[in-house]
């Protein structure tokens, strides 16, 4: 088990079945935690189970207040932030000709600017800590494209790109940067995914099995750890793979 002990840690999208298995596998390592959502009674479930985590409920699409959640986040840890999961997103599928300027822009606006504001003023708080790691969630359709997810493909290349980008400005400040991109996990999302329709996705995928929560959050927390110090700028896949770069 890799030691994340006092180190202070801010989660988005805790609530979700991959935001819970986040929280759990750093709460077994020692990290101070802070779970952030929509869902207070998710949230409360979460504090209820990891007595040790806090919770603070936030909409990360109020893009104007994200500085101070940031702000009133750290607070809550002790003053500082050592790690950022921005794992918080949504999808609004259709075909592009049918996908309203308004689908479009919410995806975007919520997976990518509000993942750029939370970078930004995390790294703030981080460069006075003169370190700091940063784990951005993607997905393996912002590698491939999919049908119907213009947006949600785009939102989650651009996250990849714009990682990129924070990882060389901020590497000289001991600052890592990285992202993981999960295939197809199980959660109640893909439960509800017609058998047919599963069995086709599985067979892409050469591990021929969908992947577990825990696929996710050990690659996180490894992304935590000191023992990834020297990785900055990239992109882990957890596929199965279903996707190689």
């Amino acid at each position: 088990m890799m030691d994340l002990k006092n180190k202070n840690i801010i989660v988005t999208g805790a609530s979700g079945g991959i935001g819970n298995s986040i929280i759990e596998k750093l709460n077994n390592t020692g990290a101070n935690l802070l779970a952030t959502g929509t869902k207070v009674e998710k949230l409360e479930e979460l504090k209820k189970k990891f007595e040790n985590i806090k919770i603070l409920k936030f909409d990360i699409s109020q893009s104007e207040k994200i500085e101070e959640f940031i702000e009133n986040a750290t607070k809550e840890l002790g003053g500082n932030l050592d790690c950022l999961i921005n794992n918080a997103g949504i999808t609004q599928d259709n075909l592009v000709i049918r996908m309203s300027f308004e689908e479009w822009k919410k995806v975007i606006d919520i997976n990518l600017t509000s993942t750029f504001l939370m970078s930004k003023f995390a790294i703030k708080k981080m460069l006075k800590n003169k370190s700091g790691k940063i784990v951005n969630i993607t997905s393996v359709v912002g590698h491939t494209g999919n049908a119907g997810q213009a947006n949600y493909t785009a939102s989650k290349a651009g996250i990849v790109a714009m990682s990129k980008s924070l990882a060389v400005e901020y590497a000289k400040k001991n600052i890592n940067i990285n992202c993981i991109s999960p295939g197809f996990i199980k959660t109640a999302m893909t439960d509800k995914l017609d058998e047919k329709f599963k069995e086709a996705i599985i067979s892409k995928i050469p591990s021929a099995r969908l992947g577990e929560p825990n696929d996710i959050a050990n690659a996180v927390v490894f992304l935590c750890s000191d023992q990834s110090s020297y990785i900055n700028g990239e992109t882990l896949h957890v596929n199965g793979g279903m996707y190689m770069s």
